[in-house]
């Protein structure tokens, strides 16, 4: 059975005390980190030099989210800094093939995500460049927005793709994820949730890590059988 992995977005946490809402979440698989610049997207969260202070303070790996434009150039600092995973959007890549195998030269996983109405169907055969493929469920930017039943299919024919190649790539949703909708996204095919306020929403994030992961393990379960 593929893993889940849930990994909190800490754009729903408290900016002013980010090293105990990291201690908040140490039972996670890794924290996501949304990186915007209110270019790529119409919001400016942080850069590299707090990144880096996430990065020597925090109990579980970092899984960069990049929602910033001209990803080819900024996105290998973030794998200098040691993150486990640094994702960037294909939609803001030049040279995507050239920039994974960037990212997996100095150490980090490679990870590229697609929006809502970006087609998974060019990106195919790029599979064997990349660790994990992350499917928007909303449109990038903001926290708090319901999940997208539209890109289902999506993550679907990702999951085929992914089986049909034999390779162990992650397949990643984020946006709407709570413990109504991760058994849907399971079902698709999706094995790592990010969720923002379902995680630093509930009065114990911990526990709303452990719930959510049950409820997709269960459900990756069901589908194996």
């Amino acid at each position: 059975m593929t893993q889940c992995c849930i990994n909190p977005s800490i754009l729903s946490a408290d900016f002013v005390n980010l090293e105990a809402e990291l201690q908040r979440i140490s039972n996670a698989d890794a924290v996501h980190v949304d990186v915007m610049d209110n270019h790529f997207v119409p919001n400016l969260t942080i850069g590299l030099p707090v990144v880096q202070r996430i990065q020597a303070v925090s109990p579980v790996p970092l899984d960069a989210h990049l929602m910033i434009a001209d990803a080819d150039r900024w996105a290998p600092g973030f794998a200098d800094a040691g993150l486990a995973s640094v994702t960037f959007h294909a939609e803001a890549s030049i040279a995507p093939i050239k920039l994974a195998r960037e990212l997996r030269s100095r150490g980090s996983k490679a990870g590229m995500a697609l929006r809502p109405a970006t087609p998974v169907e060019p990106y195919l055969d790029m599979l064997p460049e990349l660790d994990m493929l992350l499917i928007m469920t909303v449109e990038p930017g903001f926290g708090g927005q319901a999940f997208l039943d539209i890109t289902l299919p999506k993550i679907r024919r990702a999951r085929a793709a992914v089986e049909g190649s034999g390779l162990e790539v992650a397949i990643q949703v984020d946006g709407g994820i709570t413990e109504d909708t991760i058994a849907r996204a399971a079902e698709a095919g999706a094995n790592v949730f990010v969720a923002g306020s379902a995680v630093y929403g509930a009065d114990n994030p911990a526990a709303a890590i452990d719930l959510l992961r049950d409820k997709g393990t269960r459900t990756l379960r069901g589908a194996t059988e």
